[in-house]
């Protein structure tokens, strides 16, 4: 059975599927819901006051319909044995004609705080109580039709996506059939069945991905080998102007045992905002430089970019070590320069973007290269820098990756099997920790009164929104542009105020970013663009618009953005909903906030997102740890145990295929 034999399936919604990457059955059947609504258990309304809920009680009066700018509300109000609670549609006014006054209902829907008055926004009418599967939102077909062919397509699932494991495997693991899986993950009868389903299919996804980064792993190539004297890393450190903390120390020497190996060195330098990797960056360099070789750092923004050339020139110079900032705005006269000198060797370091892999640009004798923020870069930006190194010889660069983002260690190593791990657990001494705090709406004007005078003080700012304009479906959100109108004309009235976006033109964009960076602005109004490469040590106070909207990982790292000078600093969180956002008032550990938002949102949140090209670990979004640990131990039982050895070659072969089938790369580097 083919695809389009699916009733309802014409051209028009085939096409709408293909560019969703669904051209089979079993794409279709693989296409798994991204959450499930509980339409089983409602609660009181009295208990209504966060979230996603599921309320019953009778529509007290006629609903009510308004027009505002062409936009229409549907008003009503549902009353149960102890409580009422508002209820609004937007841009739903056919809901005029499906409720009435004095009818029963069930509905589900979010809960609305504002200004201590709760709202029930945009609710569905519930007639059917199950555990309803809800899919990413495909153009052109709605949502019902899709759980309408899923249930189609599921009476062709032991044709299209025959078992996998064997028997005697799912036993040993406590693992259901695939068949059993994948019903119950489109359409679960239980939390229990959706827990069942999750285990099995993350099971086998995180098995293949496992046993193919063991196979990768094996094949890492040949590096150049370095003869670094053991006393070179406690020199570097003895020339920076800072005392360099033990973790600092302990992971420099981690890369130069790599750099003296006969293997490419493949390694991850991960640690919280502030904790000094740039550091280890330019002695890493310093090392290569020393023995002869170039080296190349490549960031994912221009700003960055040029940050680490401006940072490391002054001292580099000193040392007799030559570097240049290569980026598309370089001048074709001064690109040419540097393109020669790198090809003959008289440039020794480059900082850059992805300019470094561009046609043309070639490396006398590249030693090591470094990824800054490497989750920007896709695996094929990050494999041809270094394979610019080769030429026709058999030896690659070192690899060097650094990530800003904290990762609870047991899931960086899965995320990362493939790569040595260090983490820099240690911050610099001195460092004050940034004071944040949750500002309800009735005290933002004092918070805006508390920033302006940290600016008559001589201290910088910024203001960070969720979206760049406004959005009809999301009217309580604030965006970058109103706000920063609305800030001008107000609270920030006669003050310097720039914005910055990701759509922005890149020249406007990098323009601002210098102008703060230069302490030209006083207030810089952003989306979160701002959440990685800038450095701005002078910036005392960071305000969140609409905290709850962004994952605690996230949060923190906006929150790095001060906090970067010798001043106290602090990050307000605006928000009406703040449970979660309270981890962040109780620490400044990256690790420790990781770790919450890992438990809070499981591990699929945080794996899911693929780059271009990497075969990124794709959970259903339901896994936690414990199945990882499971699974890498499994691996390493499959892997040592002869007596596996045949269970061993079949799980290999699944996985081989696993990855040709999707024409995906293991992310080595």
């Amino acid at each position: 059975m083919e695809l389009s034999d699916l009733k309802g399936l014409g051209p028009a919604r085939l096409n709408h599927l293909r560019a969703m990457g669904i051209t089979s059955l079993r794409d279709l059947l693989f296409f798994f819901p991204v959450r499930y609504e509980d339409h089983i258990h409602s609660i009181p309304l009295d208990r209504a006051w966060e979230g996603d809920v599921l309320v019953e009680g009778t529509i007290s009066e006629e609903p009510r319909i308004s027009y505002f700018r062409g936009i229409s509300r549907v008003s009503a109000v549902l009353k149960d044995q102890n409580q009422s609670l508002p209820v609004c549609w937007f841009n739903e006014p056919w809901m005029t004609h499906q409720i009435s006054g004095g009818q029963a209902v069930a509905l589900y829907g979010r809960i609305q705080v504002k200004n201590g008055r709760r709202t029930l926004l945009n609710p569905k009418l519930v007639s059917e109580r199950r555990w309803n599967p809800v899919y990413r939102t495909v153009r052109g077909i709605p949502a019902r039709f899709i759980q309408q062919l899923m249930r189609e397509a599921l009476g062709q699932l032991e044709t299209c996506c025959p078992e996998t494991l064997p028997q005697s495997f799912r036993q040993r693991y406590n693992l259901i059939s695939r068949k059993d899986a994948i019903d119950a993950v489109h359409f679960p009868e239980s939390r229990e069945q959706i827990l069942q389903a999750k285990r099995r299919l993350d099971f086998e996804n995180a098995l293949m991905y496992l046993m193919s980064v063991a196979e990768f792993r094996n094949q890492r190539p040949r590096g150049w080998p370095m003869n670094i004297p053991a006393e070179d890393p406690d020199l570097f450190w003895s020339k920076m102007p800072f005392m360099p903390t033990e973790a600092q120390k302990r992971v420099l020497q981690e890369i130069a045992s790599d750099l003296r190996g006969d293997c490419a060195m493949s390694r991850l330098v991960q640690g919280d905002v502030g904790c000094g990797k740039t550091a280890i960056a330019f002695g890493a360099i310093w090392l290569v430089c020393r023995q002869g070789f170039q080296a190349a750092m490549m960031a994912p923004t221009e700003i960055l970019a040029r940050q680490h050339y401006e940072n490391a020139r002054p001292w580099m110079e000193k040392e007799g070590i030559t570097c240049e900032l290569l980026t598309g705005s370089v001048r074709a006269a001064q690109r040419r320069k540097i393109l020669k000198e790198l090809a003959d060797g008289s440039c020794q370091v480059v900082f850059g973007t992805h300019a470094l892999i561009s046609e043309g640009v070639n490396y006398s004798h590249l030693g090591l290269v470094i990824t800054d923020e490497q989750h920007r870069f896709g695996v094929r930006q990050r494999s041809a820098l270094q394979e610019k190194s080769s030429g026709e010889q058999a030896q690659s660069a070192h690899v060097l990756v650094m990530s800003a983002t904290p990762i609870p260690r047991t899931l960086a190593l899965i995320l990362y099997g493939d790569l040595d791990l260090s983490v820099v657990d240690e911050l610099p001494a001195g460092r004050i920790p940034v004071k944040t705090r949750l500002v309800p709406a009735e005290k933002r004007s004092g918070m805006y009164a508390f920033l302006r005078k940290q600016i008559a003080e001589g201290r910088q700012a910024y203001v960070v929104c969720p979206l760049v304009e406004d959005s009809e479906s999301l009217q309580d959100v604030k965006s970058a542009q109103t706000l920063f109108e609305e800030l001008i004309s107000g609270e920030l009235r006669g003050l310097r105020v720039g914005k910055v976006y990701g759509t922005q033109k890149a020249d406007e964009k990098n323009e601002t970013l210098h102008q703060f960076a230069a302490g030209e602005l006083d207030v810089l109004v952003a989306t979160t663009v701002i959440e990685v490469g800038v450095n701005v040590p002078n910036a005392t106070v960071i305000v969140i618009e609409n905290a709850e909207r962004y994952g605690l990982s996230q949060l923190h790292q906006l929150r790095g953005r001060v906090g970067r000078g010798s001043d106290e600093s602090w990050c307000f969180l605006l928000s009406g909903a703040g449970q979660k956002l309270k981890i962040l008032c109780e620490t400044n550990d990256g690790f420790l906030v990781a770790q919450k938002d890992l438990e809070m949102r499981g591990p699929g949140d945080l794996m899911g997102t693929r780059q271009s090209g990497d075969a990124m670990l794709q959970l259903t979004g339901g896994g936690d740890v414990r199945l990882l640990d499971e699974v890498q131990a499994c691996v390493r039982d499959l892997l040592s145990d002869p007596s596996r050895a045949g269970e061993c070659r079949q799980i290999a072969e699944l996985a081989h295929r696993y990855i040709q089938d999707r024409n995906l790369q293991v992310a080595l580097n």
